[in-house]
């Protein structure tokens, strides 16, 4: 996928939060550590140093939600991660009910939280939350779940 495509994809799925631009999503895969798990309707990027694995983004395209997509990119993070690191964090808006439900399904608990971190378009504040899970480092990625 493109920069273009991502910050278009990125743009449709994040619609009352500022979406990535293509300059962004362009500089984040020419850094070091970054990887991208792409699907033909969505994907997730990832930053994963040190022992330490953190979701950047992940965006489905709206027409394709609720099919698993979101499931089938975080498993592909997870498994990535799993041989590189021993934790796996993100955050995520804590008005966002449906990624919420999604990450502790996969075994992510709620760590912290920043009060008013995200500033919606329609000047509503709303805080970020932040979650881990632990991951085995070197095992195979079938464990991930």
């Amino acid at each position: 996928m493109t920069p273009r495509a991502l910050a278009s994809l990125h743009r449709a799925a994040f619609t009352v939060d500022r979406a990535w631009s293509e300059r962004e999503f362009a500089e984040l895969l020419d850094a070091p550590h970054v990887a991208l798990h792409p699907h033909s309707h969505g994907f997730a990027l990832s930053r994963t140093v040190a022992g330490e694995s953190e979701l950047l983004t992940l965006a489905v395209d709206p027409a394709c939600q609720r099919q698993g997509i979101a499931w089938e990119l975080l498993k592909d993070w997870l498994a990535s991660a799993t041989p590189h690191a021993d934790t796996a964090f993100l955050e995520v808006a804590a008005d966002n009910g449906p990624a919420i439900a999604l990450y502790l399904q996969a075994g992510f608990a709620e760590i912290a939280r920043r009060p008013s971190y995200y500033h919606r378009q329609m000047g509503e504040k709303v805080d970020a939350l932040i979650f881990q899970r632990a991951l085995t480092r070197g095992h195979s990625p079938e464990t991930v779940f």
